[in-house]
């Protein structure tokens, strides 16, 4: 009966460790992606990829000739990109405990250290680059550049002083296409600046409309942020004209074929329509989230059709 008894217990312990440790684990996991800003990560790796991709189709080149080429572009800019983001966390903490949207963050809650975010964030930064330096010299300083501008000129200097933040920290996602895209042959090509243009343009309403849905927050935090400082009508303007200016941008892509160009040109047109509503709308925040939900999509199906038009 002891012994039974004593079994019973032992299994009760065991399986109440196990239940523990799944679920520091998936704590861990979640807190991991927190400090990525997931989403974020992957909208910025995929411009990546799809720079690479439009490299191999306009050289004629397969991926399978260039797994590896492909391979340590693609890890080497995952970490710097990585490196970045978690470097932004480590310094914005007082930032994100006055915000709403970012109490979760693990560098908020406690659950990594700010000496071991500070550490991560070197090492994926450090890790990265010597995958890139076995790619190509022009992969690396377009490297350099996004990382600089978003860790140096945006994180620690522009984005608690100058509205202009936004437009700083826009640089750093341009240049992802360009990374993918000269990792393989150089960048001096219409395609890869192009893309590198829309990417550059389509983050000012992007952010902007993310700034408008989270306007407490940000003024709460001090943030310096257009809608913050200038207030929503500025913003709406300033949105309209960045929309518009993405209309003639297809046509520079037309080597991509006319579904390309239709598809783009008419969801241009569409976010057109939907920034000069804003100018007349009565619910800005509404809108805005309205504009935001577009701004994901629109991006994401345009990267997307740019490797299936070149399949």
């Amino acid at each position: 009966m002891n012994k039974q008894t004593t079994v019973s217990y032992s299994e009760q312990v065991s399986g109440n460790l196990y239940v523990e440790n799944k679920k520091n684990i998936k704590t861990f996991i979640f807190d991991f992606i927190y400090l990525l800003k997931g989403f974020v990560l992957v909208a910025n790796v995929f411009p990546v990829l799809v720079g690479f991709w439009l490299a191999l189709s306009f050289t004629g080149t397969t991926l399978v000739n260039e797994l590896s080429l492909f391979l340590n572009t693609m890890i080497g800019s995952t970490l710097v990109i990585s490196g970045a983001l978690i470097l932004n966390n480590w310094y914005e903490v007082d930032l994100d405990q006055a915000m709403e949207r970012t109490k979760k963050r693990p560098t908020v809650t406690g659950s990594f250290s700010l000496r071991s975010v500070l550490l991560m964030g070197i090492i994926f930064t450090l890790i990265g680059f010597v995958f890139l330096l076995q790619t190509t010299s022009e992969a690396v300083i377009y490297s350099l550049i996004g990382w600089f501008t978003y860790v140096v000129l945006y994180t620690f200097w522009s984005k608690r002083k100058y509205a202009m933040n936004t437009i700083i920290g826009a640089v750093s996602g341009a240049v992802t296409p360009l990374i993918g895209w000269s990792a393989l042959v150089p960048g001096n090509h219409v395609i890869p600046i192009t893309v590198a243009i829309v990417l550059f343009i389509w983050q000012m309403p992007h952010t902007y409309s993310i700034a408008m849905r989270r306007f407490n927050d940000y003024k709460r935090a001090g943030v310096a942020m257009l809608p913050v400082l200038y207030g929503f009508e500025v913003t709406k303007r300033q949105i309209l004209v960045y929309v518009a200016c993405l209309l003639p941008l297809p046509f520079f892509l037309w080597s991509l074929g006319p579904v390309f160009l239709i598809i783009s040109t008419l969801m241009n047109l569409g976010w057109l329509v939907l920034s000069i509503q804003g100018l007349y709308t009565k619910n800005d925040v509404k809108w805005a989230n309205a504009t935001f939900i577009y701004s994901v999509n629109y991006m994401m199906i345009l990267l997307a059709l740019m490797m299936i038009v070149t399949w």
